[in-house]
């Protein structure tokens, strides 16, 4: 019901249309996700402290099943980066 719901209001309100497919219900998941983790990183948040409660949310059982969003959008992967880069030049990583 929820599925059908969501495909009615995503043709209605012509929510991806001419794009080579609409989006899914599960996109909402993912969007969710990585703007959560965008908006830690943006507050200076240890990501990696607070992955477990995103992956409890998510219903991942593990958190190494959520760290998979980090690759899938370029802005979180350059703010790993950045982040790894700090670490670096601290001297916490040799």
């Amino acid at each position: 019901m929820i599925r059908r719901t969501f495909i009615r209001l995503v043709v209605q309100l012509g929510v991806g249309a001419g794009s080579q497919r609409r989006p899914r219900l599960h996109d909402l998941r993912h969007t969710f996700a990585v703007r959560r983790m965008l908006a830690w990183y943006r507050e200076g948040v240890d990501v990696r402290a607070r992955l477990p409660e995103l992956s409890v949310y998510l219903g991942h059982v593990q958190p190494e099943d959520t760290f998979w969003y980090l690759s899938a959008l370029p802005e979180l992967l350059g703010i790993a980066a950045e982040r790894f880069e700090q670490f670096v030049s601290a001297g916490v990583v040799p």
